[in-house]
């Protein structure tokens, strides 16, 4: 699919693989019209990294895009989440970018609805190296902060630390995937080259949520 003047809808968790998805599909010529966030059934979190709506909106005003904003459980996720493609389409949009690395199931999920949808999906970050990724990340000059672990995979340490070229080889060097993608953290993207400025946020509480150690930030 040919990406430039593209206009694309972000799936946007508010963490550093669906911003770097977002970043590659900009640099393609793509042009972004909003971002997609699914919220858990009350609308008080995001559904995959539990970040505060009130801090998903700072993210898209220092974006500059609008939000499309979906509230499910995970019983009526995908329901919900085709849903929002389809409006989106209705509105313009002929495709959606994702952040997904290399899990099969994922990719075939997202396209299995973005083709009841009628659009196109894009990740622009499948099949490359976990490492060049993240390193790729942070070298394009974005910031962001582990906002969430799960202890059952890796230590409750890293929360709260800023996502950089010295995390990475430490985590690297512990042999901790520094992507992820088995689910061992979640980041929030607080500022970057798609920003037009850097989010203002403050640490919170820190809260357990069963095997999970979860960063609340706030705005300042």
């Amino acid at each position: 699919m040919i990406l430039r003047d593209l206009p694309v809808l972000a799936s946007w968790s508010g963490g550093k693989d669906s911003c770097l998805a977002l970043w590659r599909a900009v640099q393609a010529g793509a042009k972004p019209q909003a971002l997609l966030t699914m919220l858990d059934e009350e609308g008080d979190r995001s559904r995959s990294h539990g970040v505060r709506p009130e801090v998903l909106a700072l993210q898209a005003q220092a974006l500059g895009l609008p939000q499309r904003l979906g509230k499910a459980s995970w019983n009526d996720y995908r329901e919900v989440f085709i849903g929002q493609l389809r409006a989106a389409a209705a509105d313009g949009i002929r495709a959606a970018v994702f952040g997904d690395i290399d899990l099969d199931a994922h990719r075939e999920w997202e396209e299995g609805v973005c083709a009841e949808a009628g659009l196109g999906a894009i990740l622009p970050l499948w099949r490359q190296a976990r490492a060049d990724l993240v390193r790729e990340f942070v070298d394009a000059g974005f910031v962001a902060r582990i906002v969430m672990v799960n202890t059952a995979l890796v230590d409750e340490k890293w929360l709260g630390r800023a996502f950089n070229r010295q995390l990475i080889e430490d985590m690297l060097a512990e042999g901790v995937d520094p992507c992820g993608e088995a689910g061992e953290f979640h980041t929030l993207v607080v500022d970057g080259p798609l920003f037009n400025k850097p989010l203002a946020l403050r640490d919170g509480e820190t809260a357990e949520l069963g095997e999970y150690r979860a960063l609340d930030l706030l705005p300042a």
